[in-house]
């Protein structure tokens, strides 16, 4: 785990699928084709489409990338599987538009304006909600005002000076941090859904795994984040819904952000990321509280603390 969290970071790094792409906004259609079995099928879908990514390049630790299938025919395998665990009948028509809607998938709503605010070199406002994250005490104190809300602190954490309540143009001199998305999908995949979601030149870097041919949380997945950016790990924020992937992410020095869209407990591998919120309005603010510190924040060795104070509100 790093021992610092980033102050004004070179780069945030978003993961794409259930961070910024929704994929469970294919349930619709696959109600549509399987009556009362839509959010079934892809609940399952998206679990042994994962569970084959990781499979896959656990198998080839060591031995090369003889494992490896790009992104797209991998989510056509966990489909094809979820359907016969499920017993459903998918015929080539079904199988067609169920992959044609993952190829499409739909925004989370508060992305794209998000994104756009970053690239136009704004400071984020501070939003009026609680995000949890992970400070020494010594390095700041609390100044709440009923505009804006301190933000809520994990153990062993301080909680930062507000920042103001409306997005104002950076300092003089500020530059924006780079953004990049650091996915498991191919290129093709991203090119497509960057574009069906209204997110072209958002991104200085739209970055597959494919280039390395092995996924998250292999290292060498998240290496491509430090390379295209020149920046030591903990001088990048990580950004991801999955909190798998933000485990991997920690473990490789990124400073981290667990976008929660599901309000998922955190995840049982004695590692905690930087900064916990449910939307992206919670990263601006924990993007915004790093840019006020005024100095890195020492990150707390206090995992168990956390998971005890933060398990019914993350």
């Amino acid at each position: 785990m790093s021992a610092t969290t980033t102050l004004s970071p070179k780069a945030v790094i978003f993961d794409a699928y259930g961070t910024l792409f929704d994929v469970h906004s294919v349930i619709a259609a696959a109600e549509q084709i399987f009556p009362g079995r839509g959010d079934a099928l892809s609940q399952l879908w998206r679990q042994k489409q994962i569970e084959y990514t990781q499979l896959r390049t656990l198998a080839d630790s060591g031995e090369g990338a003889a494992h490896y299938r790009p992104f797209w025919d991998i989510t056509l395998d966990a489909l094809r599987f979820s359907a016969k665990k499920l017993q459903l009948t998918l015929g080539r028509s079904a199988e067609k538009r169920l992959m044609d809607e993952y190829a499409c998938l739909s925004a989370f709503p508060d992305a794209v304006p998000a994104l756009r605010q970053l690239r136009d070199g704004v400071s984020p406002a501070r939003p009026r909600s609680r995000i949890a994250t992970r400070a020494n005490s010594a390095t700041a104190t609390a100044t709440p005002t009923a505009a804006a809300p301190a933000a809520t602190a994990v153990t062993g954490a301080a909680t930062p000076a507000p920042a103001a309540t409306e997005a104002t143009a950076r300092a003089p001199g500020a530059t924006r941090p780079g953004l990049a998305i650091l996915s498991n999908g191919n290129p093709q995949m991203l090119d497509v859904a960057v574009k069906s979601a209204g997110m072209s030149g958002l991104f200085d870097h739209v970055l597959s795994v494919d280039a390395v041919r092995a996924y998250k949380p292999a290292p060498a997945a998240y290496a491509l984040g430090t390379q295209a950016f020149g920046a030591q790990p903990a001088e990048i924020v990580f950004v991801s819904s999955n909190g798998w992937d933000v485990a991997g992410a920690t473990w490789f020095g990124f400073t981290t952000f667990w976008l929660n869209r599901q309000h998922a407990p955190l995840e049982e591998l004695g590692v905690t990321p930087h900064g916990t919120g449910a939307g992206m309005a919670e990263l601006l603010d924990f993007l915004s509280t790093l840019a006020c510190a005024g100095r890195p924040a020492h990150v707390a060795r206090a995992a168990t603390a956390n998971r005890a104070r933060h398990s019914g509100r993350t």
